[in-house]
């Protein structure tokens, strides 16, 4: 969608009556550039980001020393719900360290305010959550992971070019922990 936002201004120009000017020109590509750049920036009420999967795809790659724990989940998903204080908890045991859990959640838009946001204040998640609100699914579920066959809950852990993939729930606290202390 960014290619074809990028083609607009240039679009414009060519459509342009004669009696359009330079300025009015440039307004409508400032307008159509902030419009984007809103987009991008796009939180529910409580702060949540909402991102399109070219906006997460760079949490899924960075390369930092950190070790990475990218949980997809949703609200209306119960072995989602039932991990997540394994993530919670990983997320306290592990503060200070070099290991940060990001719960992607994959709640449907209609149900950001009725549910999410108070399932995130019911249960004070204390991990980082982002919204992924990207409807062409079929387009970024094998860019996460290619076995990735679009189940939640599913997770990344990665830290540089050591990675895994993992679609199904965590058994235990302990389990996931293992799998981190091979990271470290």
């Amino acid at each position: 969608m960014k290619k074809y936002l990028l083609l607009l201004p240039i679009l414009a120009l060519m459509a342009c009556s004669d009696s359009t000017t330079k300025k009015e020109v440039s307004e409508e590509n400032a307008k159509e550039e902030a419009q984007v750049e809103q987009a991008s920036l796009r939180t529910i009420s409580n702060g949540t980001p909402v991102y399109n999967y070219s906006e997460l795809e760079p949490m899924l790659q960075k390369e930092d020393g950190t070790t990475y724990v990218i949980n997809f989940w949703a609200t209306w998903c119960k072995p989602c719900v039932e991990e997540l204080p394994y993530f919670e908890q990983l997320t306290e045991t592990y503060k200070g360290d070099q290991v940060k859990v990001v719960l992607v959640s994959l709640d449907f838009e209609k149900q950001f305010e009725k549910k999410l946001v108070p399932f995130m204040q019911k249960h004070d998640l204390q991990s980082e959550v982002v919204v992924l609100l990207d409807p062409d699914s079929n387009s970024w579920i094998d860019k996460v992971n290619q076995d990735w066959s679009g189940a939640i809950p599913a997770t990344i852990i990665y830290n540089g070019a050591q990675r895994e993939f993992r679609e199904g729930s965590y058994a235990s606290f302990e389990e996931l922990q293992d799998i981190i202390k091979t990271y470290l």
